[in-house]
């Protein structure tokens, strides 16, 4: 039986996003409860059920969690369990060295996030195989056999390659491995890892999820109990854990989702299109292109394409100057927030791309603004020999 407020049919994502995991309303009390602050709680007699201590559980999170996992996969009918975490490099760590053992092989993508290197080293240092490929082609197709877990990243930061998750996960289960995908660049309002057969959705909630900026975050959805009990077991050992003003944050960012993921992906789309027509301008990504080479599968496993646009000018000292001409955008690092960004990525070291490769995260300002500040900038930037 419903009641005249509970929707009867199957309703849209900004709906969704905006109702996704607040507790049923009680008279004088908030839409949104605050952030519960505390360390421990009241506990006389057994340790049953309930909120014990702070590094196990905490209101806030719960209402994050469920409200991530009802994004995740909303319309399964299965229970979707989610975790959050201090941020999304504890969310992968968690999945990674919760699952793998001494004498285990794991599969990476060699073009994914640009702490996976760093990842990598640990797991060896333990005892663990290491394989890499691309993620373009489904190439970790290709050493698949014998893996333990196979890791996904996709579309690939900053490459913006795309993999058919459904086509990985298949063959990864057929061969005994479990499938992880960092989810983090499509957001679950892009693309639902779960649904496409994969065991973990991992993601950073620090981007595009939240949205703003302003907090680290991490987490890690699962269907499967078991699965789990062992990541969560692993975020208790180690601490890595949010705070509850950090959760309530991200969660209260929740309800504008599709509302910037809409208007960010539209503006990427708007300044690739743009970017096309540009002599100086090499390599040029977006899945959401038309003739983009990861467009064909991404537009049979996403339903938004995300805010990020790749490409590379010429020279470090061009990308450099372009970045210093642009007025609207911040030359920061992160992506997915509603102030557009840009950054030259080969200055950190950890990306295999060219010197004058620029990722650029489109924010949620008026598209033409946003349009007309970059060629500006690219037509100041060139230098006197052209």
């Amino acid at each position: 039986m419903t009641t005249e407020s509970e929707p009867t049919g199957p309703i849209g994502d900004g709906t969704r996003a905006v109702r996704a995991g607040l507790p049923e309303p009680v008279k004088h009390e908030p839409t949104l409860p605050g952030p519960v602050f505390a360390a421990h709680f009241h506990l006389p007699g057994d340790p049953t059920g309930g909120y014990a201590y702070g590094r196990d559980e905490n209101p806030t999170w719960t209402h994050l969690e469920r409200a991530v996992g009802e994004l995740e996969a909303p319309d399964s009918g299965e229970a979707v369990e989610t975790l959050v975490f201090a941020s999304g490099m504890a969310a992968i760590s968690a999945v990674l060295f919760s699952q793998l053992r001494a004498g285990d092989a794991v599969v990476l993508p060699d073009d994914g996030y640009q702490a996976l290197p760093l990842v990598r080293e640990q797991l060896t240092a333990y005892g663990i195989e290491v394989r890499t490929a691309p993620t373009g082609g489904d190439a970790q197709l290709d050493v698949l056999d014998g893996a333990k877990l196979l890791w996904i990243e996709t579309p690939s930061n900053p490459g913006l390659d795309v993999c058919d998750v459904r086509r990985l996960a298949e063959a990864a289960h057929a061969r005994g491995a479990l499938v992880a995908v960092d989810n983090t660049l499509a957001t679950p309002l892009g693309q639902r890892p779960l649904d496409l057969g994969a065991d973990f959705s991992v993601a950073s909630g620090t981007k595009m999820l939240t949205g703003h900026g302003d907090i680290l975050l991490g987490y890690v959805a699962c269907r499967d109990a078991e699965l789990t009990a062992s990541v969560r077991r692993w975020r208790k050992i180690v601490g890595a854990i949010p705070g509850p003003m950090e959760a309530w944050l991200a969660h209260r960012s929740l309800a504008t989702l599709q509302l910037r993921a809409d208007r960010q992906s539209s503006n990427a789309l708007a300044l690739a299109e743009a970017l096309r027509d540009r002599a100086e301008v090499s390599g040029l990504r977006y899945p959401g292109l038309p003739d983009d080479p990861s467009h064909k599968i991404a537009s049979q496993q996403m339903r938004r394409y995300g805010c990020v646009v790749s490409f590379t000018l010429p020279t470090r000292a061009r990308a450099e100057r372009f970045l210093e001409a642009l007025r609207l955008v911040d030359d920061a690092t992160s992506f997915g927030g509603v102030r557009s960004t840009a950054e030259r990525r080969r200055r950190w070291g950890g990306d295999a791309v060219p010197e004058g490769f620029i990722r650029f995260s489109a924010g949620a300002e008026d598209p033409d603004d946003l349009v007309a500040d970059v060629l500006r900038a690219l037509d100041e930037s060139a230098d006197s020999a052209g």
